[in-house]
């Protein structure tokens, strides 16, 4: 059963990921949380996160059911923000719980040294 756990996360991690039109044979797989990378880090952003990373999960992730993403303290590293995300495996019965990184600045910062 680790396995599929295992398998689970990587395909968690894959769909969050992946942009809508990515994939040519599959143009709506994927989760769309890269359009919030200019939003305003604030309870805004959380609630929409959820709702988006709640539906793509839906969608494409049949053998979990989806419980929630809490937004990890994010003060110490600016441009990322750390998801927790917490879900059931159906099969087992079983909650696990992931953290996965969304740099919401990522390439903004960068300084030359000429």
């Amino acid at each position: 059963m680790v396995s599929d756990a295992a398998d689970i996360e990587e395909s968690i991690r894959i769909i969050l990921s992946t942009l809508p039109g990515e994939r040519t044979m599959r143009p709506d797989f994927g989760c769309n949380i890269r359009k919030l990378v200019f939003e305003v880090a604030d309870s805004r952003l959380t609630a929409e996160l959820n709702h988006i990373i709640y539906h793509a999960l839906l969608e494409y992730e049949p053998r979990i059911h989806f419980v929630s993403v809490t937004v990890i303290d994010h003060t110490g590293q600016e441009g990322v923000i750390y998801l927790q995300l917490t879900y059931g495996i159906i099969a087992t019965n079983t909650r696990h719980n992931m953290v996965y990184p969304f740099y919401y600045l990522e390439g903004t910062n960068i300084s030359s040294n000429e």
